[in-house]
């Protein structure tokens, strides 16, 4: 398989999966009566620490053998 379809299929999936832990966090906030601006902020809170985990493992993934 070309290394850019691998590239762009590895991020569709972290994308994916980063939007259902912030629809996770979002129902959770609301379940627990926050308001929806407040779970709002959560679920954009998880998704940007979803993504920022992903581009961490990432780039410590340059420096394996």
């Amino acid at each position: 398989m070309n290394r850019i379809a691998i590239v762009l299929l590895t991020t569709s999936v972290v994308i994916v999966l980063a939007l259902l832990a912030a629809a996770a966090a979002c129902t959770l906030a609301r379940l627990d009566g926050a308001t929806y601006p407040a779970a709002l902020m959560r679920a954009a809170t998880t998704f940007a620490a979803v993504l920022t985990l992903a581009a961490v493992t990432a780039a410590l993934a340059q420096f394996l053998p």
